[in-house]
């Protein structure tokens, strides 16, 4: 049984869908540069979604959640998250939560490159022999990318990392009368199944054909967790946020592929 462990860290205070590749060499007498130990970690949204699934590799997980002060996660969130992922995945170890808050990141709003970047500085967990470790940022700012008619909430931008845009789900659920831990954990939950490889992330899906093709890397199935309004523009946001519940859950035809690539 998976029993989440909640660790905050006041002690030291740190500053948390892109497929990133890089390439190294391993370190030799010819001087070549020695391979980065965070390398696993560094790899494309959804290429570590069997190291999820299964316990071969990976028998125990830790999420570390970073986030500056009064833009934590709301009360629920967290044993919200452990639960969906008891029901998927197969860790016989135990699911460990970290908490580190942090000094309040400066900018209007942030592109990925500066979401990578607070990441590569003050990310503190990284995977470490069967602990398979996440780092989830809850953003004080919204995203570069946000227009008047379209917003991000969330997004899953390498294999084991995620932020979620704390600011934009407040300001819409405020704007809109949605409930924010409702929009926080469908939105938490939605991007997790980015990183299990939904929808069909690493072309190997088994259920190909549920794939929203005018939506790409995402579900066609409206009452779907990982259906493309959980994380469209702003009025397809509100309507989506409004139908769902902290409940909200895969479809079948997500959890079949889940279950192909040793999923429960």
């Amino acid at each position: 049984m998976i029993n989440p462990i909640f660790k905050i860290n006041h002690s030291r205070i740190v500053f948390s869908f892109i497929a990133i590749f890089l390439l190294t060499a391993c370190k030799k007498e010819d001087n070549n540069p020695p391979e980065d130990p965070k390398l696993a970690n560094k790899q494309a949204t959804g290429s570590s979604a069997e190291d999820f699934l299964r316990d071969t590799d990976f028998s125990s997980l830790t999420l570390e959640f970073v986030y500056p002060e009064g833009f934590q996660p709301e009360t629920g969130t967290i044993d919200n998250l452990v639960n969906f992922l008891e029901e998927r995945l197969h860790k016989p170890g135990e699911i460990t939560i970290v908490q580190n808050v942090i000094p309040t990141p400066e900018g209007s709003s942030f592109n990925i490159n500066k979401i990578i970047s607070i990441e590569e500085e003050h990310r503190i967990n990284y995977n470490d022999g069967n602990n398979l470790a996440v780092y989830i940022f809850f953003s004080n700012k919204s995203s570069s990318n946000d227009t008047p008619n379209r917003v991000t909430l969330g997004s899953a931008y390498r294999n084991t990392s995620i932020v979620i845009y704390k600011k934009t789900i407040m300001d819409i659920a405020i704007s809109n009368g949605i409930n924010i831990p409702i929009a926080e954990r469908t939105t938490l939950n939605h991007e997790f199944g980015h990183l299990l490889g939904l929808i069909n992330l690493q072309l190997d899906d088994i259920h190909q054909e549920h794939e929203d093709t005018q939506n790409s890397k995402h579900c066609m199935i409206e009452d779907c967790l990982m259906y493309f309004e959980t994380s469209g523009g702003r009025a397809a946001i509100t309507s989506a946020l409004l139908s769902k519940s902290m409940d909200s859950n895969l479809d079948p035809l997500c959890i079949e592929d889940l279950q192909a690539k040793g999923g429960k």
